[in-house]
């Protein structure tokens, strides 16, 4: 027995040497036969009278040796794998390294990278890479309600395609609808089939609605109309200088412009070709239909920047005019010496017209100020102090080139 022993260990020790042949390249019926040729051996040495200190070394090595040479096979031939193929691919990147790919990408980009596979439209799609987007390009334009329409508009398509699916169902189901009532296994078997059905198709195919995505997405193709506010209305019509009305606005990617619609009690009710400097997203949550309850009243004095509401008739909405706290006229502006913040009354002047003109000025009470006019000169509103260095410089950019009548 022990003649056997030797000789077969010698073939094993010698068979190392014929590794790069092709008869030893047959991995999988020669592993198989080896490693479980080797196992039996291993085991009978154990159980039999011969596994002794001696021989329970010979049978280790003998099991180890095997194991270790199919092994360093598996590993070479994974190599010449890797090195036949020569590529490196994108999902096996480690999460912050494909992280760091993405928030690269333009919003073309991970729409592209979205249409890829299921993986990555998973990862395209999420909140985190288009915010960024979002605040670099909306973000001073699209207010809180415009976020507002955004949720509204999602809960009725939400709703739309809710009943769409629901009608798809019943003519999916037709027969069996009408089978109904006497098919009682119809409502455990074969409308849920349906509705699974329906669900992965929903799925795998439509991009959430309430996603910011979804929002980017609808704003550069124009399809949402969003609510903001247009300076100098009517492309700069002196009947609008220095004013700033709301309304509904659609984007135009070609032109890099908006198309905006205002109350259809204007005389122009739709606008063109407007660009991004005269626009701006609603600095109050006041509709324009609404008088806004000022709250600086009190606090306003000579030199301070306003902007206050004033509509033409009762039937109108509202603008944001630009005006400044202006003096009394036996004052002569001397700071030492003014004691015009000390009124009640308020002197509202509009610059922009001239000293004659019945826009000039208008004075109000700051105890009791609510709305105060006549169908012949309108009606002035609420006021909004201005403390943001920003929106005076962006009024004084848009003053018309002549003093207006």
């Amino acid at each position: 027995m022990l003649y056997y022993l030797i000789s077969f260990v010698s073939f094993i020790l010698v068979s190392k040497s014929f590794t790069n042949k092709k008869w030893w390249q047959e991995e999988g019926k020669l592993k198989l036969f080896s490693v479980g040729l080797s196992n039996f051996l291993v085991s009978w040495f154990q159980k039999s009278r011969l596994h002794t200190g001696l021989f329970q070394p010979i049978s280790f090595r003998l099991k180890q040796m095997i194991m270790m040479n199919f092994s360093s096979k598996a590993i070479v031939e994974n190599m010449d794998q890797e090195k036949d193929g020569g590529r490196v691919y994108l999902l096996d990147l480690p999460d912050l390294a494909l992280e760091c790919i993405l928030e690269r990408l333009s919003p073309s980009g991970l729409c592209n990278m979205a249409g890829v596979c299921t993986s990555m439209r998973e990862r395209c799609t999420s909140d985190h890479f288009w915010d960024k987007h979002m605040k670099q390009k909306w973000g001073k334009l699209i207010g809180a309600a415009a976020y507002r329409e955004w949720e509204v508009q999602h809960v009725e398509a939400t709703t739309s395609r809710r009943n769409s699916l629901s009608d798809q169902t019943k003519k999916k189901g037709g027969v069996f609808h009408s089978l109904s009532g006497i098919l009682p296994f119809y409502s455990w078997v074969i409308r849920p089939k349906l509705q699974s059905t329906r669900v992965k198709k929903t799925t795998t195919t439509t991009l959430p609605v309430n996603s910011i995505m979804s929002l980017y997405l609808s704003l550069e193709s124009g399809n949402f109309w969003f609510p903001a506010q247009v300076y100098n209305r009517e492309n700069g019509n002196v009947g609008f200088m220095l004013s700033c009305y709301d309304a509904q606005l659609s984007y135009d990617s070609g032109t890099d412009t908006f198309q905006a619609r205002y109350s259809p009690y204007g005389r122009r009710t739709i606008e063109e070709h407007i660009p991004w400097d005269r626009l701006r997203a609603a600095p109050l949550d006041t509709p324009p239909h609404m008088l806004h309850v000022s709250d600086c009243l009190r606090d306003l004095k000579p030199g301070d920047h306003i902007e206050i509401q004033w509509r033409r008739s009762k039937e109108f909405p509202y603008g944001w005019w630009y005006g400044v706290i202006g003096h009394f006229e036996l004052c002569d502006g001397n700071e030492n010496h003014c004691h015009c913040h000390y009124n009640d009354i308020v002197v509202l002047e509009f610059s922009q017209y001239s000293p004659g003109s019945r826009w000039r000025q208008m004075m109000i009470n700051r105890k009791d100020h609510r709305e105060e006019g006549n169908e012949a000169d309108g009606f002035y509103g609420g006021i909004r102090k201005l403390y943001n260095v920003e929106e005076i410089a962006k009024w004084k950019l848009l003053w018309p080139n002549q003093v207006l009548e």
